[in-house]
C-alpha cells in the first residue's frame, strides 16, 4: 500500500473519530463472507459504521486525535472492525445478541463510549446497560410527571370521596 494511500486512510479514520461519539472495537477472526455480510446489514440497519481497518493506521489515527486513546493500544491485535455509533449502548446490544446465541465472533476488544474507555470482552454487559442520550430523558420526563399525577389523582379521589358522603347523608331519611 502506498504512504499516500495510508496517509487518506489515517485521516479518514480520524474524521470518523471526530464525527462519531463512540466505537467500539470488534475481533472478526474468523468471519467467513457470508456472516461479514450479514453483520454489515444488521449494523447499517442498526445505523452503526463498520470499518474493517489495519492496526496500525488505527492507531496512527489514535495518536492524531485529541483524545488520549493509549489504553486502547492493546488491543489492537488481530483483524479488528472498528464499529462507530451516535448511541453507544447499540452496538453491545448487537454484539450481546452474537454472544446469546453462542457464538464467539464478532468479539469485543475494547470500547470508546460515553467518554470512557473500554476494555476487554467482560465490559459488554456494561456497555449494553449504559442509556442513550434519549433513554435519559424519557426517565427524567417520567420522574418529573410522577408527582403532579400523584397529586391530581389524590385530588380526583378526594372529590369523589366528598361527593360520596355528601350523596350518603343526601339520602339519608330524617
Amino acid at each position: 500500500m502506498k504512504k499516500e494511500v495510508k496517509d487518506t486512510i489515517i485521516v479518514e479514520l480520524g474524521q470518523k473519530l471526530k464525527e462519531f461519539p463512540h466505537f467500539y472495537l470488534v475481533d472478526v477472526t474468523g468471519l467467513n463472507a457470508e456472516d461479514t455480510s450479514a453483520l454489515r446489514r444488521k449494523c447499517f440497519k442498526s445505523e452503526i459504521k463498520m470499518v474493517v481497518v489495519k492496526n496500525k493506521l488505527l492507531r496512527k489515527a489514535f495518536e492524531a486525535a485529541d483524545v488520549d486513546f493509549e489504553p486502547l493500544y492493546d488491543s489492537l491485535k488481530g483483524n479488528t472492525a472498528v464499529m462507530f455509533t451516535n448511541i453507544a449502548n447499540v452496538p453491545a446490544k448487537l454484539l450481546k445478541e452474537y454472544k446469546d446465541k453462542k457464538k464467539d465472533i464478532p468479539a469485543l476488544k475494547a470500547a470508546y463510549a460515553e467518554e470512557g474507555i473500554y476494555v476487554g470482552a467482560d465490559k459488554l454487559n456494561e456497555l449494553a446497560a449504559i442509556k442513550s442520550k434519549n433513554e435519559v430523558i424519557a426517565e427524567i420526563v417520567t420522574l418529573l410527571q410522577s408527582p403532579a399525577k400523584n397529586v391530581v389523582s389524590a385530588l380526583q379521589s378526594g372529590a369523589n370521596t366528598i361527593h360520596g358522603v355528601l350523596k350518603t347523608l343526601g339520602e339519608r331519611p330524617e
